[in-house]
């Protein structure tokens, strides 16, 4: 298996229709001058994403869907040169909510919002501190950052939401795919099951990602802004307690790692954080 940490910019929504002189499909391009050929068909109330990605133990897959995006060469580059997350993070973050949130939960209009998602990354490119190439709309790309919200989901629902059997993590795959209909984008990189998920997954944690700077400020909870609720909170307050509920957080992230990720990052996991963590899992199911 391999995985393309560059490649040209693909063609999308009005730039595909003004570029490719016709429809982006018939071009080869990732996406159709409307973002797909016709219409998906949305997540609707009765799906388990519904049920798990709006559970309110989904936000402890935060910073793990995070620093796994942003561990991606790619990815991680585009944060470092573009974002303002380093700037302003809690509302970088909070704006990014809906959108995310909306591609599942906006019903009929999900494809829009997806296509907004998309659009809103068509002009993120450049080329990162080792000469690489690379932009935010590269399919492999694009994807790798759908996936660790599925990922996470899986992870946070066998941890901390009672657990999931085989024939519900496979009906979560199913519905990741037609999720990820929603965007609009090339469905080449996408595993056709999820076994083949399985061994996708496996290969970029072993061999694709990296460690960086914008992994790293993910996990840094001391950078983060007042919560919109507490504007009224101390400064000096806020940091120490930012500060003291750091490590917690970073090991509970730590704790749904791939053991390549944990080794690649520096963290070492013994079997009694194993322990704890899964008897956290227990006390907030």
């Amino acid at each position: 298996m391999t995985q393309h940490t560059s490649g040209p910019r693909p063609l999308t929504s009005d730039v595909a229709c003004d570029e490719s002189g016709g429809p982006a499909v018939a071009a080869g391009c990732p996406v159709s001058p409307l973002g797909y050929e016709a219409p998906p068909v949305p997540l609707g109330p009765d799906s388990l994403t519904w049920r798990y990605f709006g559970d309110w133990r989904g936000m402890l897959q935060g910073p793990f869907a995070g620093s796994m995006q942003n561990m991606h060469p790619q990815l991680g580059a585009a944060v470092e040169q573009h974002s303002t997350f380093f700037r302003e993070p809690l509302p970088r973050v909070m704006r990014s909510l809906y959108p995310i949130g909306g591609v599942v939960f906006d019903g009929d209009r999900a494809p829009t919002t997806g296509a907004e998602v998309r659009d809103y990354h068509t002009d993120i490119k450049g080329v990162d501190d080792q000469g690489r190439r690379y932009h935010a709309l590269n399919p492999d790309v694009f994807y790798w950052a759908h996936s660790t919200f599925f990922m996470g989901t899986i992870l946070v629902a066998e941890r901390f939401g009672g657990g999931l059997t085989e024939a519900d993590k496979r009906q979560l795959f199913d519905e990741h795919i037609q999720w990820y209909r929603m965007y609009g984008m090339s469905m080449r990189p996408v595993p056709k099951t999820w076994e083949e998920f399985q061994e996708y997954w496996d290969h970029m944690c072993r061999n694709v990602l990296e460690d960086n700077y914008a992994t790293r400020a993910v996990l840094d909870l001391t950078i983060y802004d007042k919560l919109p609720i507490a504007p009224w909170l101390p400064d000096w307050l806020w940091g120490g307690l930012t500060r003291l509920s750091r490590p917690f957080f970073v090991w509970l992230t730590v704790g749904l790692y791939h053991p390549a990720v944990r080794e690649r990052l520096g963290f070492e996991w013994s079997d009694r954080d194993e322990w704890l963590h899964r008897r956290f899992g227990n006390l907030v199911r």
